[in-house]
């Protein structure tokens, strides 16, 4: 039975791990935030900060053990997944630090009060051309290697003979 730290090609990838890790971590101050909300009746001042971190944070650590090779890490991703996690922790961080905006006289950015012109367009849609724009630029170096493409044509072929010999059997 495989331990916790192989599968059943080996030993987890240290990027992995890490990025699990994060996940873990994270998950706890999202809920340490809920807890201390749900304990003390109100919402504590550091409580969206725990938000805040531990949502960048998760989002971030799921796509590294998404895109994390085998053989190591994730490689020139590693700038593009950085430069996301501080697009999140920045964005979201200005949106807990600005103040209220009361009125109908709140300055607009891009047609939305500026709380949510960062959310949507910091939070939300700048980081949907960022990623595909890293994952397009690396393709060829991270995305398939030729033993990748030879692992792939292998277990295809041994999927055709299986169904082979089922469907004559």
């Amino acid at each position: 039975m495989p331990t916790p730290q192989t599968t059943g090609r080996g030993t987890t990838p240290p990027a992995k791990r890490a990025a699990l890790a994060a996940i873990v971590l994270s998950t706890c101050l999202i809920g340490a935030g809920y807890a201390a909300v749900l304990v003390l009746g109100r919402t504590p001042e550091w409580a969206p900060w725990c938000f805040m971190l531990g949502t960048a944070t998760v989002m971030v650590a799921t796509i590294v053990l998404g895109a994390a090779r085998r053989d190591g890490g994730v490689g020139r991703l590693a700038l593009p997944f950085v430069l996301i996690y501080v697009l999140l922790v920045v964005g979201f961080g200005a949106v807990l630090s600005m103040p209220a905006e009361t009125g109908a006289d709140a300055p607009l950015w891009l047609g939305l009060p500026r709380r949510a012109a960062i959310v949507l367009y910091g939070i939300g849609i700048l980081p949907l051309f960022l990623l595909p724009l890293a994952y397009a630029f690396t393709f060829e170096s991270m995305t398939l290697r030729d033993d990748d493409l030879a692992r792939i044509a292998a277990a295809r072929r041994a999927r055709e003979e299986r169904e082979a010999r089922e469907a004559a059997a």
